[in-house]
């Protein structure tokens, strides 16, 4: 059984400004984050990519790279999906609450791709860059993964000072650990880069902190659970317009639970992602260094393409 990459790349970006930030171009020959996800995923193995769009980027969305990568996966028999997270998928007896323009959330996105997996699989962001060490970790976990375990999880634990943007605040899930593994995940909001380390709410935080970035190893009976719990999210909301089924806080309320086990594959790499437009030249630089060192090719796929 094969495993795949599920990237999310739906989000409205609300505090990005103008244009799609999932299709910016930040690489050193025009490459979209995307890319490099799709590059690190397929070198560690991963021989599927499900897409979560919205229908309405679904035309640039094609242009700017679905159909270049679906003729590279196809040389490396690497399977490329396409599903839409649509704000009216919900399950029978729920309609949309007047006045709802907000997507549902992380775990409504990963439920649209439901119909498309078949075996593990991680969950990434589409406008976030992780490194290469955490796709491998994640492949080594999701090989040996049982698919109809619905208790045994994995995320990627990246430090908290390597993921801070230098252009405003972020929303961050701050991770307690027991040994190897997730006991809770705290969503944490407003943390800012300060001269003396990261604060939130003018608490300073231990830089060195485990945090998850949204990637995560997930099995298909996990998707099954989780299908159900979305609704009681829909029936417990307390803002209609705005809550949330967000990963990270639905798999927080399962460890409490003891409902499931999540093993922390921790990586030193640095993330980076464009949160807000001026990221935009950080990502850029970031990616050249990278380039400049070799760690990617130039072009990006050429080491693939062999």
């Amino acid at each position: 059984m094969g495993i795949a990459l599920v990237i999310m790349a739906a989000g409205i970006g609300s505090r990005f400004g103008g244009g799609i930030k999932q299709l910016e171009k930040v690489g050193p020959d025009g490459e979209i984050i995307m890319d490099y996800s799709i590059h690190d995923a397929i070198q560690a193995s991963f021989d599927q990519i499900v897409f979560v769009i919205r229908r309405d980027i679904e035309k640039e969305f094609r242009e700017i790279i679905g159909d270049r990568i679906e003729k590279l996966c196809a040389k490396r028999n690497v399977r490329c999906d396409y599903v839409f997270q649509d704000l009216s998928a919900l399950p029978e007896g729920f309609s949309v609450p007047e006045g709802r323009t907000k997507p549902w959330g992380t775990c409504h996105a990963v439920l649209a791709a439901r119909e498309k997996i078949t075996g593990p699989f991680a969950v990434i962001n589409a406008d976030d860059y992780y490194g290469k060490e955490a796709y491998l970790r994640l492949a080594d976990f999701l090989k040996n993964a049982d698919a109809s375990d619905p208790s045994r999880l994995c995320m990627a634990g990246f430090i908290l000072e390597n993921t801070l943007s230098d252009n405003g605040s972020v929303t961050r899930g701050l991770c307690r650990t027991e040994g190897t593994r997730l006991t809770s995940v705290v969503e944490t909001k407003d943390i800012i880069k300060t001269p003396e380390g990261p604060e939130a709410g003018g608490v300073k935080l231990d830089p060195s902190t485990p945090v998850s970035m949204n990637m995560w190893g997930l099995t298909p009976a996990f998707l099954d659970n989780m299908g159900k719990a979305f609704s009681a999210f829909l029936s417990g909301m307390t803002d209609p317009k705005k809550d949330e089924f967000l990963l990270p806080i639905y798999i927080g309320g399962l460890l409490k639970e003891k409902k499931v086990s999540v093993d922390v594959l921790p990586t030193a790499d640095k993330w980076f992602g464009v949160t807000y437009h001026e990221d935009r030249d950080a990502v850029a630089e970031n990616l050249a260094a990278l380039a400049a060192r070799g760690v990617y090719t130039r072009p990006l796929f050429g080491d693939l393409e062999a």
